[in-house]
């Protein structure tokens, strides 16, 4: 895949460059899931943690919490909604809300409602007809880091994750971090 334009890219504070764009290329932070997806998983956690007593999050507390374009998050959470994952009410006290609760959410429907799960297969330099009887260079160090994502994904639920933050052992989004 060619580099993405100028227009796709933008640099980090640190001078990183990735890219704006919701297909994979070289400047993407992972190589494995697309932004739509990290989106999903992050809008995902933040309404579990908020709406853990009840409640709805609406699309701009979501969005600016999670530093999250808001036409871009509204559009990955119909997805999720179309999933069955999530609920959305309209109106003054509308918002989204988890459709069934966090301890039987795993990571993995999440990543199969937005990317499917063959990013479970595919090759980490991108190789259409790379295999086992025919591998690329990083085919078998990359499929052992593959098959151990997988195995993350299928094994936690957004139960777990809230549960890390409610404990302090993780965080939940830039937005949220306490002064050190």
């Amino acid at each position: 895949m060619a580099a993405p334009s100028s227009e796709t890219v933008r640099p980090t504070a640190s001078g990183d460059r990735y890219c704006t764009e919701d297909y994979l290329t070289p400047y993407s932070r992972s190589n494995m899931f697309s932004r739509s997806c990290h989106y999903g998983l992050q809008a995902s956690l933040f309404i579990a943690h908020e709406t853990v007593d009840g409640g709805k999050v609406d699309l701009v507390t979501i969005a600016t919490a999670q530093d999250i374009p808001r036409h871009f998050l509204s559009k990955i959470l119909q997805t999720l909604v179309k999933q069955k994952l999530l609920k959305s009410t309209k109106g003054p006290n509308g918002g989204f809300e988890l459709m069934r609760p966090a301890h039987k959410i795993y990571l993995y429907e999440i990543v199969e409602a937005i990317d499917g799960l063959d990013i479970f297969s595919q090759c980490g330099l991108g190789f259409k007809l790379c295999s086992n009887n025919h591998p690329c260079p990083i085919h078998d160090d990359f499929k052992v880091l593959r098959d151990q994502t997988k195995e993350l994904f299928h094994q936690k639920t957004l139960q777990m994750l809230i549960e890390d933050v409610r404990l302090g052992n993780s965080i939940l989004g830039l937005g949220l971090m306490e002064e050190a």
